[in-house]
């Protein structure tokens, strides 16, 4: 074991990744033989229940913002990026993070059990795209040592730094005293894993004269910042603190992840405090804050901004953490140059096979989206039915992209099921939720590419290289029936799809968590059969925007059909409510319709909930019913009772079409 070297490692303030690759029963012996020779903590992350002391990749959220001497990555099963990424945030100097991984020559072809998170397969798929990058990697850097089974060990060669010694975070301190004694603003702080951004917000909780408080997508994430903060600690969720009538009193709002937070939701709550400190991760495993700072931040009045560089556990430059940006792209996109035009843009097709162009292109996507991670890297790079539009400049940089997903071919049979919401098959977002919500299950028989991410870099923005993108994905589309999208509706949004040519099929009536926004769907139709969707589906939205608008807060540029009469569509959906799975807020314009057909008594507690709009929870209370389930079970048995009453025919004839299906 490399005890000198792990010895210099303590005194130089670095960490460094032992990759070891080999039979399993080897692999497992070479990390015995490390533990047995350097003392240390030895977190096992592992998918082998089998393993003593083991911890699930998928729990390691768990074990964030604490501080480990020395850890092991099970790889040989399955690489889950995220949770490797995280690990190694938290090695302190004179770490090794040990990387265990199947045979070399074998490991590009092995089923990657990982695949299962992100491929939408049934079993495990092989990645050989993203093993060769990262045995590329591996390969690459000298500071990585490297022992295959058979093969003699790699040793880092020797770096010649000086002693260190634990940052006396002066960066920290010097944002801290100017935060102290910060007038009323709002000010944005961001920094990359381990440069003690948590800890500086708990310490301006500590410190602050007045009171201070805390939100957060989770609570679990402050432990780090409640920790600093100590008994001053303040946290109120985000829907909480909106919810309340008047704001609580406080000097500040400390809003911790903000770029998890939902925009629209951000515009409200800093508005609610004189002092705001908006905290956000870069560089993150979780997703990036750089479209947070792009889209959000800059439209900030008078905002200041603060980055923290120095790492606070490990010293600058620090092997460890360079590999892993480089290996998991985690480092910042390079921009497209400013003298770039675009009309100087090509625009082609990108291959899995040109590697380079298809890093700068998952690149550019995080720069433009923050919830972009490492996973998408690995469906990027190995999952089926995946296609890309790229934009290069002459000087071969990304100007823009798009990710597309193949979606729809679903057999007659499973596109009712899902319509009758007895099945959900794995994928096909917006193919199965046209079924599924929309009414329309031809909308996953028929062929489609699904539009997952548009991106351009900022300074080609607002010059129709999104909509060249999408018209070179639409020339591209050969034997498809339409292109399609989900989006957060936003006025701005739906009008750049909307001169694209693509038709709106459906909006919900609750906003995401993730957006803040109502989802939105709409289709670009290629095909006979895709035409026919669309009008379909502009009908009905039309009718049923006289439901559902009262429903939304704010206005649907579509015109409302205010002709209400029940048509056999209508049939089709009430007979899947009353007799199937489909939910109820899918199903309640066609339920309306019926009331109004049918002048059905006030009593009734469909009549209740959609035409006088009365809360569930309330229904339940008066009805005696236990809750949403029972209510449901009401309001199903209602509409068969009504269905039946207006034409007993037409609803047995319905009935039997969806018992069929089951």
């Amino acid at each position: 074991m490399p005890l000198s070297v792990t010895a210099e490692m303590q005194r130089a303030g670095i960490r460094r990744l032992a990759a070891i690759a080999g039979e399993p029963d080897w692999c497992y012996q070479q990390a015995q033989r490390w533990q047995q020779a350097l003392a240390g903590d030895w977190l096992f992350l592992s998918e082998d229940p089998q393993l003593p002391n083991s911890v699930s990749p998928s729990a390691l959220r768990n074990l964030l913002g604490q501080e480990f001497r020395h850890a092991i990555f099970d790889a040989r099963q399955g690489f889950h990026s995220e949770a490797f990424a995280a690990l190694a945030g938290t090695l302190s100097a004179g770490s090794w993070l040990l990387l265990l991984t199947p045979p070399w020559d074998r490991w590009p072809q092995r089923p990657d059990s990982d695949s299962l998170r992100w491929s939408e397969n049934d079993t495990p798929i092989a990645t050989p795209h993203f093993i060769h990058h990262l045995q590329r990697q591996l390969c690459a850097d000298e500071q990585v040592l490297l022992h295959r089974q058979h093969h003699p060990c790699r040793l880092p060669p020797s770096l010649t730094l000086t002693d260190w010694r634990p940052a006396a975070a002066q960066q920290q301190q010097s944002l801290l005293t100017h935060f102290l004694q910060a007038s009323p603003g709002i000010y944005v702080l961001t920094a990359a894993r381990g440069r003690g951004k948590s800890a500086l917000a708990g310490m301006l909780m500590q410190r602050w004269p007045g009171r201070c408080l805390v939100t957060a997508p989770a609570k679990v994430s402050t432990a780090v910042l409640a920790r600093f903060a100590g008994e001053r600690f303040a946290f109120i969720a985000p829907d909480a603190l909106l919810a309340s009538a008047a704001p609580p009193e406080a000097d500040w709002l400390i809003i911790d992840e903000a770029a998890a937070i939902p925009a629209p939701l951000l515009q409200r709550l800093i508005t609610c405090f004189p002092r705001v400190l908006l905290t956000t991760t870069v560089q993150g495993y979780e997703g990036t804050g750089r479209g947070f700072l792009l889209k959000f931040c800059a439209a900030l009045p008078q905002a200041h901004f603060y980055q923290l560089d120095e790492p606070l556990r490990w010293r600058q430059g620090d092997p460890l953490e360079r590999w892993v940006n480089t290996a998991l792209m985690l480092d910042e996109a390079k921009s497209a140059a400013d003298s770039a035009t675009a009309d100087a843009l090509t625009i082609t097709g990108c291959g899995r096979d040109d590697g380079p162009r298809l890093l700068a292109l998952y690149q550019l996507l995080t720069s433009a989206h923050y919830r972009t991670t490492p996973l998408d890297l690995r469906r990027i790079m190995d999952a089926p039915g995946q296609r890309f539009i790229a934009a290069k400049t002459a000087q071969g940089e990304m100007g823009g992209a798009v990710w597309l997903v193949a979606e729809g071919g679903l057999s007659a049979a499973l596109a009712w099921q899902v319509w009758a919401g007895l099945r959900r098959p794995r994928g096909n977002l917006v193919a199965q939720s046209l079924a599924a919500h929309a009414g329309f299950p031809q909308a996953a028989q028929l062929r489609s590419q699904r539009i997952s991410r548009i991106a351009v870099a900022p300074d080609l923005r607002r010059q129709q290289v999104g909509s060249r993108m999408i018209d070179a994905a639409r020339e591209q589309a050969q034997g498809l029936d339409y292109l399609s999208v989900s989006f957060g509706f936003t006025h701005e949004l739906w009008r750049f799809w909307q001169r694209c040519g693509f038709i709106l099929m459906r909006i919900a009536t609750q906003r995401e968590a993730s957006s803040g926004c109502y989802s939105a769907m709409a289709i670009l139709p290629l095909s006979e059969a895709g035409e026919q969707l669309s009008q379909q589906a502009q009908q009905q939205l039309a009718r049923d925007l006289f439901w559902l608008q009262p429903l939304i807060d704010e206005p649907i540029p579509l015109t409302i059909a205010s002709q209400q009469p029940l048509n056999e569509a209508d049939w089709q959906t009430l007979a899947g409510f009353a007799f199937a799975h489909r939910p109820f807020e899918v199903s309640l314009p066609a339920l309306g319709r019926l009331l109004l057909t049918t002048a059905a008594s006030e009593e009734l507690a469909l009549h209740q909930a959609i035409i006088r709009r009365r809360p569930p929870s309330t229904l339940c209370r008066e009805l005696a019913l236990s809750g949403r389930k029972a209510l449901l079970v009401r309001w199903r048995d209602e509409a068969g009772k009504l269905m039946q009453q207006l034409d007993a025919a037409r609803c047995l004839h319905w009935k039997e079409a969806v018992a069929g299906l089951q």
